[in-house]
């Protein structure tokens, strides 16, 4: 008996790390014999860089970043097994829990801090960058992070913008020329969970703005700024971004990383998938456990039990969902190969409790479901004469 055990983080309750080793002790429980593979895994926000250097032996470095509101950060990215691949979660410079709730303004917050981490990679010789976009403090597209590599944006008087979103409206021309040249040597993929826009309805501003802290008022302002930011880009860059699905990730980071760096935007589960080899570990595996803290209708469009569950199905391998809690339409799972879905909490407890807990519910209610699993077995073995 072979089992993967490939969960996502449970956001405030468990690394992905501690999820699958739960997962684990649960299976040697009901197979003492079993053959387990833990493979943290993500979807390009946090825990992304955790998950790939567990998967490729790689190694963890810490940098002084500029942070969300101008001051200085300790900030970590790391450097894949390759020893020349870069992932780099833009939370860690850029993110919401850096600023205190009651000076969150995105018209201010600059990715400047996410840019520096790029540079950093690049002094210790990365050249391709994977970078995650989830849980931003920003709204700028990406201005802050073009500035900190040498990009300059300038106003009608031919001075430097200030950091933040709302500058972007006093945008006049873009000059790339000092740029660093390094990275005209770099590949640069974006982990992009999301395909909103730039701008509109369902564009960076509307959707995202209110959570870090812009009222109806300032949203506006920030989606015309934005709009004139994506003119700018198309006048002096030729690139078009306003209306790309993804490029509204992190407050339109994913933009500024297309029009300056030439990135790519992919799933970021996709990614982990991909660089932590989980098919090759699959292959030959009885079953395959996945999970996160809530699977809902949003799970199969490029979650982490979507992603994974894709990969399990390619090698003809089963999967067995836990989750914290169900949400409006998590029987949408279904579809997309996850056979079933089991739940941590097996009685009624108060929501810091479970999440305190989290590690401890895993395990039992993981095992719980196996042992349903082995019934089922012992049952088939039964009508067959096995």
């Amino acid at each position: 008996m072979k089992v993967v055990c490939a969960p996502d983080s449970y956001k405030g309750s468990m690394t992905a790390s501690e999820a699958a080793a739960a997962m684990a002790r649960a299976c040697r429980r009901v197979w003492p014999d079993v053959e387990t593979v833990m493979m943290p895994m993500a979807d390009g926000g946090e825990g992304t860089v955790q998950a790939l250097l567990h998967a490729t032996g790689g190694r963890l470095v810490t940098a002084t970043a500029t942070g969300p509101l101008g001051s200085p950060v300790p900030a970590s990215f790391g450097i894949l097994g390759d020893g020349i691949t870069a992932v780099i979660e833009m939370a860690a410079a850029s993110g919401l829990p850096l600023v205190p709730a009651d000076r969150r303004d995105p018209r201010l917050t600059t990715t400047r801090g996410t840019g520096d981490l790029i540079r950093a990679a690049l002094d210790a010789g990365c050249r391709h960058l994977l970078i995650g976009v989830g849980g931003s403090a920003t709204n700028d597209g990406g201005a802050g992070m073009a500035q900190a590599l040498g990009a300059h944006l300038l106003d009608a008087h031919g001075r430097d913008l200030s950091p933040g979103g709302a500058a972007l409206a006093h945008l006049h021309a873009i000059d790339v020329g000092g740029l660093d040249p390094r990275l005209a040597q770099c590949t640069v993929s974006v982990a992009c969970d999301v395909d909103h826009p730039l701008t509109g309805e369902r564009g960076a501003s509307a959707v995202f703005g209110p959570q870090k802290g812009a009222t109806p008022a300032v949203v506006a302002e920030l989606d015309a700024a934005l709009a004139h930011y994506a003119n700018v880009i198309r006048r002096d860059l030729g690139v078009e971004v306003a209306h790309l699905p993804g490029a509204g990730a992190a407050g339109g980071l994913a933009a500024g990383l297309l029009a300056f760096l030439g990135a790519t935007l992919r799933p970021g589960v996709e990614m982990v998938v991909a660089a932590s080899r989980l098919r090759e570990h699959l292959r030959g595996a009885d079953l395959c456990l996945t999970g996160e803290g809530r699977i809902d209708g949003q799970t199969p469009h490029g979650k982490t039990p979507a992603g994974v569950a894709a990969a399990a199905r390619d090698c003809g391998v089963p999967v067995l969902a836990m989750a914290g809690g169900l949400g409006t339409g998590y029987e949408e799972v279904y579809a997309v190969g996850i056979g079933g879905i089991g739940t941590l909490v097996p009685a009624p407890m108060a929501l810091a409790e479970a999440m305190a807990r989290g590690p401890e519910l895993l395990e039992a209610a993981t095992e719980r479901a196996l042992r349903v699993l082995e019934l089922g077995r012992a049952m088939a073995d039964r009508s067959t004469g096995g």
